[in-house]
């Protein structure tokens, strides 16, 4: 266990499964939250990022320190019941200081019921995740100070991780509904899709609303269905593709009972795009596996190489599983790598108009390398059609 010596104002404190205690000053709700602690690299967007369903489950320590200085508002949030476990921030939350920004960002934290904690040295945090992979941890926040460090190193080691956990169910839709919504503009805000040209079912396993609007900006009406749905539930609203959105937790559980039904979508012959765990999915559909990363990829500045063009993108990531390229059958190629580890970042299948990748190519607030990917999709769509 290390400890350092606890400072008269500590009203929060992150603890450990290996017993290592992080002291600091409580932002946001008060409680005790449970989960994985991991590092973000973005320097914006952390609304996107608290709100993003892929964070189920997760403890997110940022390492960019002025998180909190544009204030928070209604519009930058990927789902409205966050499933972050929580958030680390170096420096304390400052007075907002934007044109958009509606509440300060402790308020907002309060009224999305996140616990937080200031004042960690998380440039120590991180290479403590960076050296011996993403640990379990327990945050505590309490006003009046009161933090029971053996109670909480306790439930930081009975958690049971990510690993074998699906967590897909828990933040997918409970039943379908139609997706319009336009991606946001400057002066005009978010738009509304009047001249849909393709119809395309969204599975919803913890998928954000940005990815939404990029196919509805694309002239795609979507149907978002839930994580379980069935392959008639699919097909009765006649879709011209199929999206297989980001998510939560570990593939292998989640396939379960989302690969049968990915595999009847591969057969069908129609254009299909996963993204994240959508990827994921789809890889062990065609008898592929996954495997847990020690740290997984999550920031705004993960540059991405695409085999076919030679381009470079820098994309937008978050996930603690990743494909094992070597496991995947023939008619599946690989399409995209990491330029910082090697790792699979996309696949495509030989002779069908389906692809996938790792990263998130709506990258809200960015960058938006990546966003022909949509245009990608809709074209295969379009040659069908044609």
């Amino acid at each position: 266990m290390t400890m350092d010596a606890r400072p008269a104002d500590a009203t929060a404190v992150l603890v450990l499964a290996d017993g290592s205690v992080f002291w600091g000053r409580g932002v946001g709700a008060e409680g005790v939250r449970v989960g994985e602690v991991c590092f973000n690299t973005s320097m914006t967007g952390y609304q996107e990022i608290m709100t993003d369903p892929s964070y189920a489950g997760q403890i997110i320590t940022f390492t960019f320190p002025h998180v909190g200085n544009v204030g928070a508002n209604l519009e930058d949030i990927e789902t409205m019941n966050p499933p972050a476990r929580g958030l680390v921030l170096r420096t304390d939350i400052t007075a907002p200081s934007n044109w958009r920004a509606a509440q300060p960002f402790d308020a907002w934290l309060k009224k999305m019921d996140l616990v937080g904690m200031a004042g960690v040295d998380t440039r120590a945090l991180t290479r403590r995740i960076r050296d011996g992979g993403a640990p379990n941890g327990a945050l505590a926040h309490r006003a009046n100070g009161k933090l029971d460090i053996d109670d909480l190193v306790k439930q930081a080691r009975a958690w049971p991780g990510l690993e074998g956990m699906d967590l897909a169910k828990e933040v997918s839709c409970r039943q379908s509904y139609q997706w319009t919504e336009t991606a946001w503009k400057l002066g005009t805000g978010y738009g509304a899709l009047t001249k849909p040209r393709f119809k395309v079912v969204a599975v919803d396993y913890g998928a954000k609303r940005n990815i939404l609007r990029q196919l509805a900006s694309e002239g795609c009406a979507v149907t978002v269905v839930p994580a379980t749905a069935s392959i008639h539930d699919i097909m009765r609203h006649k879709p011209d593709g199929f999206f297989l959105s980001n998510g939560p937790g570990d593939p292998a559980a989640t396939g379960v009972y989302a690969v049968p039904v990915i595999q009847e979508l591969v057969k069908s012959g129609k254009p299909l795009f996963g993204i994240c765990l959508g990827h994921q999915l789809l890889a062990l559909a065609l008898g592929g596996k996954t495997r847990k990363m020690a740290l997984g990829h999550r920031g705004a500045n993960h540059p991405v190489k695409d085999l076919a063009t030679g381009k470079v993108e820098i994309t937008s990531q978050n996930h603690g599983f990743c494909v094992l390229p070597e496991t995947l059958p023939k008619e599946a190629e690989v399409s995209h790598v990491s330029l910082f580890d090697g790792c699979n970042e996309g696949i495509r299948l030989k002779g069908k108009p389906v692809f996938s990748v790792q990263y998130h190519p709506e990258a809200s607030p960015g960058p938006q390398d990546s966003h022909y990917l949509f245009q990608r999709f809709v074209k295969l769509m379009e040659k069908q059609k044609s």
